[in-house]
């Protein structure tokens, strides 16, 4: 009889440390999580996908002259995305288009600035940075070049 007793009592003791560990630990100041850096030094890219600005430098080999306005134009291309994706009166088929449009602007300012060799290396890192998405056959997709046929 004291055996099951004490069984019992420990049982009980036991249940209850058990189902108050998780509270007491989600109290605990060292469960914080870190800080998000400011948007400027997060990693790369929008929501840290791609290259950020300095891998994107170094790729390209811009000079000193070439680096402030390709990040002036970079930077006024990823505000323009962020207005564009806030703006939730568009529809996602005009969307789409701005963020074309967008982007074509951007290539446009780019290529005023780069030399023909890093415009080319430009246009493969962008491709790959936007990836294959769910786009219908015919419209990209492929790393191929502009003009090849579709691979099946």
């Amino acid at each position: 009889m004291k055996l099951t007793k004490m069984t019992l009592i420990t049982a009980l003791a036991l249940g209850g440390l058990l189902t108050l560990s998780p509270a007491l630990r989600a109290d605990d100041a060292t469960n914080t999580p870190p800080a998000t850096p400011p948007a400027g030094d997060r990693g790369p890219g929008m929501r840290g996908r791609g290259p950020n600005f300095d891998m994107i430098a170094q790729r390209l080999n811009l000079t000193d002259d070439q680096k402030p306005k390709v990040k002036e134009i970079l930077d006024g291309q990823r505000q323009q995305m962020r207005d564009l994706f806030q703006n939730q009166d568009m529809s996602r088929e005009d969307r789409m288009a701005k963020m074309k449009t967008i982007r074509e602007d951007t290539d446009a300012k780019l290529k005023a600035v780069l030399t023909a060799d890093q415009f080319d290396q430009w246009q493969k890192m962008e491709s790959r940075m936007r990836g294959p998405r769910n786009r219908p056959p015919g419209e990209g997709g492929t790393n191929a070049p502009a003009g090849a046929p579709p691979q099946n």
